[in-house]
């Protein structure tokens, strides 16, 4: 960890000032010539890492409405585009004169399946009775046969009549069928026609603020065109950034959010979605964040801000207090007014304040600012205690 150790001539004219170096007479107190030095104390403060990003309002979710019956011109609009509506509410209308019609003529339709199959079941029911009848005189002609009153020629014709009465009876059920069928096709045809009818009359399908719409008076929708109105659902605005790479891996769901938007407010909210892939040419990934405050927000407003990515409780020190040696982080305890050096575990840097992961305990007292002047051994005179804020 690269630091800059920061510091002013003036400071150290003070403290050589202050010492009494080249400027003691000869003969003066030892004491005079220690120098003074600023200290601070090691205290727990709050440290916090932020992610900073920027981006765009957007829609949180949008819905397209398009037309589900084609082929019909507008014949009214109701929406203007920043309208807010509720589901439910009629966006425009299509010319129904045919739509209706289709209806008429699949009611009919439909009329004249049913009346089919109660003709198919009266048929069914007489020839049903027929080869019952045949059944018995067959019956009672065997009998007849096998005692000897009746001829073969009589048995022939029994078995004749049943079997044409089967006939009649197999075709009768199968008619039956048919027609259930044919009944089911126009019921099926009749509610195609109704669900066109209503389809004529383009309803909001969330509640929401209309974001845009393409329809127009006169104009022949397409079922398989764009959509006529775009809806922002319940007027939900969130904000969509760009997160560099090393950053990403930072952020987890529900980390708290806030971001300054032109002309208003702070305003707050939560990671809501964290890009899986990260754009392979800009090094970057989409962060969807769920805005708490929604009052005055539009889509295409440019926002900005912060997300606190690590928040905790630990032992802090000014940053100018931690030095470096090659690659390790030291401070310069003062102990009984001689200085220590210490090696030190450093974490989060937050409001020139460092933090200290290991090395200190509370209460330490390190030598504040213009430390790389001073060795451990050295004697000095504590200005005066600091609180690490």
């Amino acid at each position: 960890m690269i630091r800059r150790l920061m510091f002013s001539g003036s400071l150290l004219g003070a403290i050589f000032a202050t010492a009494g170096l080249g400027l003691a007479e000869e003969g003066a107190p030892t004491a005079a010539r220690i120098p003074v030095v600023t200290v601070a104390t090691a205290q727990p403060q709050t440290f916090e890492q932020l992610v900073h990003v920027s981006g765009s309002l957007v829609a949180a979710q949008e819905v397209q409405v398009p037309a589900l019956t084609g082929g019909y011109a507008i014949v009214d609009l109701t929406t203007e585009v920043g309208q807010t509506v509720a589901a439910g509410d009629v966006l425009a209308r299509l010319d129904d004169q045919t739509l209706r019609a289709q209806v008429l003529q699949a009611e009919g339709e439909r009329a004249r399946a049913e009346a089919a199959l109660h003709q198919s079941q009266n048929q069914i029911t007489s020839t049903e009775a027929a080869f019952q009848q045949a059944q018995v005189a067959l019956d009672r002609t065997r009998a007849l046969k096998d005692s000897g009153t009746a001829t073969q020629a009589a048995l022939d014709d029994a078995l004749t009549a049943h079997t044409s009465a089967q006939a009649s009876y197999n075709a009768a059920r199968d008619g039956v069928a048919v027609a259930q069928a044919a009944l089911q096709s126009a019921e099926a045809a009749l509610d195609i026609a109704r669900r066109n009818l209503t389809n004529a009359t383009i309803v909001a399908p969330v509640a929401g603020i209309i974001a845009a719409r393409s329809a127009e008076l006169g104009m022949i929708a397409s079922a398989g065109g764009g959509p006529l109105f775009t809806i922002i659902r319940d007027g939900e605005v969130e904000a969509s950034v760009e997160v560099i790479e090393t950053d990403l891996v930072l952020l987890s769901l529900g980390d708290p959010v806030e971001l300054r938007v032109a002309g208003l407010p702070p305003v707050h909210g939560t990671v809501r979605r964290v890009s899986p892939v990260v754009d392979d040419s800009t090094r970057v990934g989409e962060v969807r964040i769920t805005i708490t405050e929604q009052a005055n927000l539009r889509p295409g407003m440019f926002a900005a801000g912060t997300i606190t990515v690590t928040e905790r409780e630990n032992l802090g020190v000014p940053a100018s207090a931690v030095l470096v040696d090659g690659e390790e982080d030291y401070v310069l305890r003062v102990v009984d007014g001689v200085l220590d050096r210490v090696s030190v575990q450093t974490g989060l840097l937050w409001q020139n304040d460092m933090e200290i992961l290991s090395g200190l305990t509370q209460g330490d007292v390190v030598v504040a600012r213009a430390g790389a002047f001073f060795a451990a051994g050295d004697q000095v005179q504590p200005l005066a205690t600091e609180g690490a804020e």
